[in-house]
């Protein structure tokens, strides 16, 4: 019998991601921001003055795509980069007055984006889901180290997490 991917739990996720990032962007399209630049604001709006590297690993992206978001941005006046006082050959990026405006902005599309994907569940249903979701990110996170030759197929029972250790020790 073949596998009915439309059925998986992967594919929904998969879909409800294209969804939410579509509908996000028509959001943020209002604000003047495209998908993803929200998020480098923020990142920033907790702590100002990050390298280029840092913005990267909180983005989960390679620095050239947070090389091009900070040039588009800086751009639109929302940030400035600068020369590490201790480091010069390290740049940090620093929020604008106007950047620093926007974020208010980001905050009400967020909550409104959230509203729209969350109608109809309640609260509990909403809790267990940020778990769940926390859970799959978690799992698919632990597995970027893995060599893709030892993973299991898919009808295989799941590994233990002994063995799952071994094979990263590998």
């Amino acid at each position: 019998m073949a596998f009915n991917h439309k059925k998986s739990v992967t594919f929904r996720l998969s879909q409800a991601s294209k969804a939410h990032r579509s509908r996000a962007g028509t959001h943020l399209t209002r604000i003047g921001l495209h998908p993803g630049q929200e998020a480098v604001l923020k990142i920033l709006s907790g702590e100002d003055g990050q390298t280029m590297s840092q913005l990267a690993a909180g983005l989960g992206v390679q620095p050239p795509t947070v090389t091009k978001m900070i040039s588009r941005l800086s751009a639109q006046g929302l940030l400035r980069r600068e020369a590490s006082s201790s480091d010069g050959r390290l740049a940090r990026v620093y929020l604008t007055n106007d950047g620093r405006e926007k974020i208010a902005s980001i905050d009400k599309t967020w909550k409104r984006l959230e509203r729209e994907a969350l109608a109809g569940l309640d609260d509990k249903d909403r809790k267990k889901l940020r778990k769940l979701l926390r859970h799959v990110e978690k799992n698919l996170s632990a597995r970027i180290d893995l060599d893709p030759d030892l993973d299991q197929e898919p009808d295989d029972p799941e590994p233990a997490p002994t063995e799952v250790l071994v094979a990263k020790s590998a």
